[in-house]
């Protein structure tokens, strides 16, 4: 299970011309789900992204989280993070955990953030969506439970 996390200043998530979520300051989080992906690395990664401090304090170190700020976390759900990009011109996806299964450990997910943090807001599972974003520092990680 992967999630690219974004610092942002604001972001935002369109589908078929209507914004589907969005929020000011915090973080936008594209979640990655590979095939054998379970609840219980889910329940890592929450434990890890409402925790991990990307955000200054007062003496402008990275220690604070985005729950210590009291910023918003925007999840996409992005397919594309499970790509073998290693050979090639042209990313295989066969490590990606099939929609069927992906889209209820997606929703889990959602609904385990929405139960944690106050400010949540979503993308559209299986969507086209037009993502935009404000991305501030830029400050960017990449975290992987497995």
């Amino acid at each position: 299970m992967k999630a690219l996390l974004q610092r942002v200043a604001r972001a935002s998530v369109l589908v078929e011309g209507r914004c589907v979520g969005a929020i000011g300051p915090g973080l936008l989080v594209f979640l990655g789900l590979d095939a054998g992906d379970s609840r219980d690395q889910g329940a890592r990664l929450l434990d890890r992204l409402l925790a991990y401090r990307m955000f200054a304090d007062d003496q402008g170190r990275m220690n604070s989280s985005v729950v210590d700020v009291g910023g918003g976390v925007l999840l996409v759900s992005q397919f594309t993070l499970s790509a073998d990009t290693r050979r090639g011109l042209r990313p295989g996806f066969s490590s990606a955990m099939p929609p069927a299964e992906a889209e209820p450990l997606y929703d889990w997910v959602l609904a385990g953030l929405r139960q944690r943090h106050p400010q949540v807001a979503a993308g559209e599972f299986g969507a086209d969506m037009q993502v935009s974003l404000v991305n501030d520092g830029p400050v960017t990680f990449l975290l992987e439970v497995s």
